[in-house]
């Protein structure tokens, strides 16, 4: 007698990233309850399974949904309000007077509503944020039915969100309560970086991180200027400093993590440490290129992020992947690092293993929640496919995103998210705050 289940997809290729380098032709994906059942040839998945709904897929290439491991979604509202510029001078000049003037509950929520969209669009099904008003985005990644670990955002500085040090932890621990127990939502902490954080802040934030079980999300080592600022306020390179107070170890989440010597990746890896990569970010502002393949050859654990859209301008793990990939090829003059499959996991099982999520997430395994995405490699741009995870880092681009489930119901149809915000309404929501922050 055959079982029931909820939905079978069948596409032409399953990538499940566990086990490694493997792409399956002719398998199908059950799903029941959200979770992933079996992962088994088609003709035996059809004489096994009763399903409530058949996901016929043909040229597709189904994969694990993408994990975004650092970004600042409603930031999206600030798309290009502040391009090529460098990082110091973007945030002293733009970003923060503008974020003084506007950053709002509503704006959060809206910012992020409008992210989570094209997240979810480009087969990203969770994110890892960074930003004010923590609640506003957890309402706006749970409304869009997309997973998130959320930051309690720590600072020094006053800003229209909080007036000092205390009152961030105070508002970024309610938020977190408010929403504990939720499927979709997580926090972390999320102390900015350390220039902008103080020695007895960042050891309140390993001792609550320690208390709560939670990741540490920091930019860390993304300039030069930020390294030597910290050499002459500290006596110390920011790493060393954290080192110190305690935060390193495995659920730190270093982002950017551009300027490393070989004893600062050494330390990274023997704490259990993980990066978040932005490629495309630490181009962009031209802080440089991290030294990934070092990273690797090291046992680090590298998963990918966009960074904000003000500072990218698109939230775009496939881009994201050929960049990591590229880059790291240039900078070594060595095409093997970063091959395709490495990539690939980047973007997936190592961006969820950084989240302290690969229990749930990041591979196509018995067990693991459903949270997929479906890549038409059968287009006039993607043909010939002679290998799909080639495809998929150096061919593919996220308008080959077909479909996409998050715990097995689903988020975007034919390119198109579903039951959520029409473009109409985003697109009203994006010109209101154009136009506020013109004034």
């Amino acid at each position: 007698m055959s079982e029931p289940i909820d939905l079978l997809l069948r596409p032409t290729w399953v990538v499940p990233v566990i086990p490694d380098r493997v792409a399956l032709k002719g398998h199908s994906v059950a799903i029941r309850d959200g979770a992933i059942v079996a992962v088994l040839p088609a003709d035996e998945a059809d004489r096994r399974f009763t399903a409530k709904e058949i996901a016929d897929l043909p040229g597709h290439a189904l994969i694990p949904g993408l994990v975004n491991l650092h970004a600042h979604a409603s930031m999206s509202l600030m798309r290009g309000i502040a391009d090529d510029l460098p990082l110091m001078q973007w945030l002293q000049e733009a970003i923060w007077p503008a974020e003084g003037k506007h950053v709002s509950h509503a704006f959060v929520r809206d910012g992020t509503a409008l992210a989570a969209d094209e997240m979810l669009r480009g087969g990203i099904t969770t994110c890892n944020e960074m930003y004010f008003h923590p609640d506003a985005a957890a309402e706006a990644f749970a409304a869009a039915g997309m997973r998130a670990t959320v930051g309690v955002a720590v600072l020094e500085f006053p800003t229209p969100y909080a007036a000092n040090a205390d009152e961030y932890f105070r508002k970024g621990l309610a938020a977190r309560d408010k929403w504990q127990g939720h499927p979709l939502i997580r926090f972390a902490m999320a102390p900015h970086a350390p220039y902008t954080v103080s020695d007895d802040s960042l050891a309140r934030v390993a001792s609550l991180a320690a208390e709560l079980d939670c990741p540490i999300h920091m930019h860390i080592h993304e300039t030069a200027h930020e390294i030597a600022e910290s050499l002459s306020q500290h006596g110390v390179r920011p790493l060393a400093r954290l080192a110190r107070l305690g935060l390193l170890g495995p659920g730190m989440i270093a982002v950017h993590a551009v300027h490393l010597d070989a004893a600062e990746i050494e330390l990274l890896a023997s704490q259990g440490c993980a990066i978040a990569h932005c490629p495309s970010s630490n181009m962009k502002l031209a802080s440089g290129i991290a030294p990934v393949a070092a990273m690797l050859d090291k046992g680090l654990t590298v998963g990918l992020g966009t960074d904000g859209a003000a500072s990218n301008n698109r939230l775009d793990l496939f881009e994201e992947m050929r960049q990591a990939a590229l880059l790291a090829k240039v900078s070594t003059m060595d095409p093997t690092v970063v091959p395709a499959h490495t990539a690939l996991r980047m973007a997936t099982l190592d961006g969820a293993k950084a989240l302290g999520l690969d229990h749930l997430i990041g591979s196509i395994e018995p067990g693991k929640r459903a949270d997929l995405c479906a890549v038409a490699l059968d287009t006039v741009n993607n043909t010939p496919c002679f290998d799909p995870v080639s495809h998929l880092v150096y061919v593919a681009g996220r308008e080959s995103v077909a479909h996409v489930w998050v715990d097995g119901e689903k988020r975007v149809e034919k390119g198109r998210t579903v039951l959520r915000n029409s473009n109409k309404e985003l697109i009203g929501i994006a010109t209101m705050w154009q136009t506020r922050l013109e004034c």
